[in-house]
């Protein structure tokens, strides 16, 4: 009897050991299918902006033209390939450039004009930074309206808005802004005037003007056209006795001085100079 119990256990135990395992039922919680991970796009970096095209460049040249029955006479330049330099005087008017042709020499220029206002003890009447050094003070009144600011993007612009740069000029007040007249202008006094005068992009003018009132020529720039130059801001230098324009005979349609023995010495000039 012992012999049979111990041969149907034997057999017992080689059954149970041929039969495969019982598979595992899974938990409710990991039979639930998981998605699929999606691999994430490849980065790209964000197209470059298209660049806007630069417009055709103006041509250097001088000009006499008439406005309203205003003679003007100036140059145009671009300021892609041109830029004006201011010189100034720290020793008052005329300690070193007795006129625009002097200053313009010194610098190696082709053309210049009188630029800011002065003081009758030859301080500057406004702010002014002559290659990188500062001379005179912020002016409130409407003679400092405004700022010139050279350097790498020259501008006109308002002097609420503050200016600062290697070279600007303080002066007044604003002929015409966005391509209109400036309201409020005297309509009397009539002089002559010197100016400076953008399309709000490269395209820039120096010039000087027969005898008008300030009314008078922002009247005749507003919409106007000067060399190639669509004038959308125009800034007042320094007028009537300071009034002094030279261009040389190497720009075409020059040479132009426009400087009447009654003109007196002043304290700064703008240099047009070849070179951006």
């Amino acid at each position: 009897m012992f012999r049979r119990t111990a041969l149907f256990t034997l057999l017992l135990a080689s059954c149970a050991a041929e039969r495969p395992p019982a598979e595992k039922t899974p938990h409710p919680a990991e039979a639930i299918s998981q998605p699929a991970t999606t691999p994430a796009p490849e980065a790209r970096p964000a197209p470059a902006p298209t660049p806007e095209p630069e417009g055709p460049r103006h041509t250097t040249q001088a000009f006499r033209q008439n406005l309203g029955g205003i003679s003007i006479s100036g140059v145009s330049f671009d300021s892609r390939s041109h830029r004006l330099a201011v010189a100034d005087q720290e020793a008052g008017p005329g300690s070193k450039w007795a006129d625009a042709e002097a200053a313009a020499q010194a610098y190696g220029g082709i053309a210049a004009i009188n630029a800011g206002f002065f003081t009758p003890e030859g301080k500057p009447l406004g702010l002014v930074v002559s290659g990188g050094k500062r001379s005179g003070s912020p002016n409130s009144s409407s003679l400092g309206a405004g700022f010139y600011t050279g350097g790498a993007s020259p501008a006109l612009s308002r002097r609420e808005r503050g200016a600062s740069g290697p070279e600007l000029l303080q002066a007044g007040p604003f002929l015409v802004e966005g391509g209109k007249s400036t309201g409020g202008l005297n309509p009397k006094s009539s002089t002559a005037r010197s100016f400076i005068a953008s399309d709000g992009r490269s395209g820039w003018i120096i010039a000087r003007t027969g005898a008008c009132s300030l009314e008078e020529l922002a009247r005749a720039l507003s919409g106007a056209e000067l060399a190639g130059v669509k004038i959308r801001s125009a800034l007042n230098l320094d007028g009537g006795r300071s009034s002094d324009l030279w261009i040389s005979s190497a720009v075409s349609g020059g040479p132009i001085q426009e400087r009447p023995l009654w003109n007196k010495p002043v304290r700064n000039f703008l240099v047009l100079q070849p070179g951006a």
